[in-house]
C-alpha cells in the first residue's frame, strides 16, 4: 500500500493499494488486470488491422497466443539476466541452491518483467509464426505495431497500481507525490518524483492515434513498423534517461534499455529511409 498524489496537478493524496481482490486466500493485483486488458484490447484492434491486410483471424489467434507466451519468457529473462544476482539462491547445498535459483527465476508473480525482453521475443516468435503461416512478415509487423504500442500505453498503468517505473525527484508541475507504508499504520518517505509510467504510458497513447490515422494510407509493408521503431525508441530513450529503476549493463553506467531504445530508433530511421527510397524508384521506373 502507498499513498500517492500529484501537486501540481491539485490531485491528492490518495491510498493505492496493488492488490484488487482476492480468491480463496490469494490476492490478485491490479497489474495482472491492467495489462490481462491490455493484452485482449491489443487482440481486438489487431482484428480490425488484419482484416485490412487479408490476414485471417484464425491466423491472428494463433500468432497471439505464441507472442503472449513467448512475450512473458522473454520479458522475464530479459529481467532476470540484469539482475542476476538478485535471483542466485546461496547458503545451501548445490542441488538445493540450484533449485531455488530456478524457482526464483520463474516466480513472476514476485514482479520483474521487462517490456524490451518481451518485444524481443515477441518478434522473433512473430516471425516464425509469419513462415509457418505463409503471410508476408512485414505485414505482420504492420498489424503488430500499433497494437503492441496501444498495449504498452494502456500497461504502464499497472506500474503505477504498484507504485513503480518512476523517476528522480522533481518540482515539475507534473511531479508525482509518493509515499511507501511503512507498517504500524503510518506511511513515511515523502518523495516527489517524475511520473515517467505516466510519460511512456502517454507517449505511447498519442503514437497509436498517429498510427491508427495513417495505417490505410502506408505507402510500403513494414512502414508501420518502422514508424513504431522510431517512435517508441525515441520516447523510451528520453524517458529511460529519467527513471530510477533502470537496469544496468553487466556493473557499467550504462542504462541497458536506454541504449537498446536509441538503436531501436536508428534502425527504423535507416529502414524507413531504405524502403522509402526503393517504393519511390519503383514508381519512377
Amino acid at each position: 500500500m502507498f499513498e500517492v498524489s500529484f501537486p501540481g496537478l491539485g490531485i491528492g493524496p490518495f491510498e493505492m493499494n496493488s492488490t484488487a481482490f482476492t480468491v480463496f486466500g490469494h490476492p490478485v493485483a491490479w497489474y495482472g488486470i491492467i495489462i490481462s486488458c491490455a493484452m485482449v484490447l491489443a487482440f481486438l484492434y489487431g482484428l480490425s488491422r488484419a482484416k485490412i491486410e487479408g490476414v485471417k483471424s484464425d491466423d491472428l489467434v494463433d500468432l497471439t497466443l505464441f507472442l503472449i507466451i513467448f512475450g512473458i519468457i522473454g520479458a522475464r529473462l530479459y529481467y532476470v539476466i540484469f539482475k542476476l544476482d538478485d535471483y542466485i539462491a546461496t547458503g545451501g547445498g548445490f542441488f538445493s541452491n540450484l533449485g531455488n535459483t530456478l524457482l526464483n527465476i520463474v516466480s513472476i508473480w514476485n514482479g520483474g518483467l521487462a517490456i524490451f525482453g518481451g518485444i524481443i521475443a515477441g518478434f522473433i516468435a512473430a516471425y516464425f509464426v509469419a513462415k509457418a503461416k505463409k503471410i508476408y512478415f512485414l505485414v505482420v509487423l504492420d498489424i503488430l505495431a500499433p497494437s503492441v504500442i496501444m498495449a504498452q500505453g494502456i500497461g504502464r498503468w499497472g506500474n503505477f497500481t504498484n507504485g513503480e517505473a518512476y523517476g528522480g525527484e522533481t518540482d515539475s508541475i507534473l511531479r508525482m507525490g509518493l509515499k511507501r507504508f511503512s507498517g504500524g499504520g503510518s506511511f513515511s518517505n515523502y518523495i516527489e518524483v517524475h511520473p515517467t509510467f505516466l510519460y511512456e504510458s502517454l507517449w505511447c497513447l498519442l503514437g497509436f492515434v498517429i498510427m491508427t490515422a495513417f495505417y490505410k494510407k502506408k505507402k510500403f509493408n513494414g512502414q508501420v513498423f518502422f514508424f513504431y521503431m522510431i517512435w517508441y525508441g525515441l520516447g523510451r530513450a528520453v524517458i529511460e534517461g529519467m527513471r530510477s529503476d533502470s537496469l544496468y549493463l553487466f556493473g557499467t553506467g550504462i542504462r541497458v534499455s536506454q541504449l537498446l531504445a536509441v538503436l531501436i530508433c536508428i534502425t527504423g530511421i535507416v529502414l524507413m529511409t531504405v524502403f522509402a527510397v526503393k517504393k519511390k524508384k519503383a514508381q519512377l521506373s
